[in-house]
């Protein structure tokens, strides 16, 4: 598509006079139920652990290494990921995720010793880590900015529907095969991988950073015409000019992982990293023994399982109300607000004194938790072009995960000592902090195209 007097209309130029249409609608969904899918296989050990511990009689130290496996894998899957998607696409690496977790989730279930099933977590967690920050780069290069950060906030509002379905699916399956049946019912999704690779196409900003302008082309013309269709055959707007840096013409195709370190992008990257680490050093080290704690304190599995599940209905509120403020306040504002709320409510949730305290700070802590999550996967891709997006996004989730390895290892330690309030402060601490570091590095994203918040200067696209 060309103007008569001037160049030819980039990708992002034709992409964010789009309308918002059922096709963009559909493909987020496709994207989504991939992710609640993922997320089902991330929250499941907090209510199986217990049932793990009990049966392989592994000591607290132990149970907690366990619980820290799937973070040593999305470790080296977020990374990796990052950079291959940035190298050969994006849809082929998020198929391939979703296969090694679900082939990596049947192995889980046959595991005949605690080796093992460590082993199998980290391939579980591999794939997990794959899925996520692709999945997030390839919404936030489909929908335009103005629905931009509402649609990867509710993308990420897919994990608290993962987490209650988890809980939901072991409820129902613990007393009928134990947890090693919920660990196959939890692979069987992987042939989702079929839907996603018939429907959802490669991003085409990705095809024209790489320079593949015959592949991007084509590719964009045909979701033009699927948007077209989706609104009933109407005549699309014109595309608008944008300015150069907003327009896609700033794009290089190729990317160095010391680039994520240079002028334009150090504060950003030390921030973001920084966030992630503490962020999932809190959520994972307080969530994944959740389960655990409560069967010490003389819950039943069902009835902790049940608990669990409740309380975490408030995640739902928590990531519609996130997705709302990200828009209406902004990235910085709303990331700071929920990391805040995280902290205050784990803090008094660990010094509840009676079942109705327990309840109500448990809810506030979901709610505010959830929301953290939709914020930080709504921002977080904002901060890198797309030659790079991927690569920012991974490695970031990556450093995330190395906190989310921490956090139930610490826990572990930590509890014999200090107790259950001294586990919910330390989780408490890791939110704060990661408050103060976005108050003091983050930058705000809302309302700029991917392209426009490209710190790097116009230059000429290697061909």
């Amino acid at each position: 598509m060309t103007d008569r007097t001037r160049r030819p209309f980039t990708v992002p130029e034709r992409l964010e006079r789009l309308p918002l249409s059922g096709y963009q609608r559909m493909i987020f969904m496709i994207i989504a139920t991939a992710w609640l899918f993922d997320s089902m296989d991330l929250g499941m050990l907090t209510y199986v652990l217990g049932s793990i511990k009990t049966e392989m009689h592994l000591s607290a130290a132990q149970a907690g290494a366990l619980g820290s496996m799937s973070f040593a894998g999305m470790f080296a899957g977020a990374g990796l990921s990052g950079l291959l998607a940035d190298r050969f696409g994006r849809r082929s690496v998020f198929q391939w995720s979703m296969v090694i977790w679900g082939i990596a989730s049947i192995l889980c279930a046959f595991a005949g010793s605690l080796s093992q099933l460590m082993a199998w977590r980290v391939l579980l967690g591999f794939g997990m880590g794959m899925e996520f920050p692709i999945g997030q780069s390839l919404v936030s290069e489909f929908i335009p900015t103005r629905h931009r950060g509402r649609y990867i906030a509710l993308l990420e509002g897919f994990w608290p529907l993962g987490f209650i379905a988890a809980g939901v699916l072991a409820y129902l399956l613990l007393p009928l095969g134990g947890w090693r049946l919920v660990f196959v019912a939890e692979g069987v999704p992987a042939v989702f991988v079929l839907v996603v690779r018939r429907i959802v196409p490669e991003s085409p900003r990705w095809l024209e950073a790489r320079g593949h302008k015959e592949e991007a082309e084509r590719v964009m013309s045909a979701f033009e015409e699927k948007v077209r269709n989706a609104l009933g055959a109407r005549e699309l707007p014109h595309p608008l000019r944008l300015p150069a840096a907003a327009s896609g013409l700033a794009a290089v195709s190729r990317f160095s992982f010391l680039e994520l370190w240079t002028a334009g992008y150090a504060q950003r990257t030390a921030m973001v990293w920084s966030l992630w680490f503490f962020a999932l050093i809190g959520y994972y080290g307080l969530t994944t023994w959740l389960g655990a704690l409560l069967q010490e304190a003389g819950y039943t599995v069902t009835k902790s399982t049940l608990y669990i599940v409740t309380i975490s209905l408030a995640g739902v509120p928590g990531f519609f109300t996130a997705a709302y403020l990200v828009e209406a306040w902004g990235r910085k504002p709303s990331m700071v607000a929920t990391l805040a709320g995280s902290a205050v409510m784990a803090y008094y949730y660990g010094t509840a004194a009676n079942t109705l305290a327990l309840v109500s700070f448990g809810l506030g802590m979901q709610f505010f938790m959830f929301g953290m999550w939709s914020v930080l996967y709504a921002y977080t891709p904002e901060l890198y072009p797309t030659h790079a997006r991927a690569t920012g996004a991974g490695f970031a989730s990556s450093i995330g995960r190395v906190g989310a390895l921490l956090g139930p290892t610490i826990v572990g330690l930590i509890k014999p000592a200090y107790g259950q309030s001294g586990v919910f402060a330390m989780g408490a601490g890791a939110f704060a902090i990661g408050a103060l570091i976005v108050l003091a590095l983050g930058v705000e994203t809302r309302g700029k195209t991917l392209e426009e918040l490209n710190p790097v200067r116009v230059r000429a696209r290697s061909s």
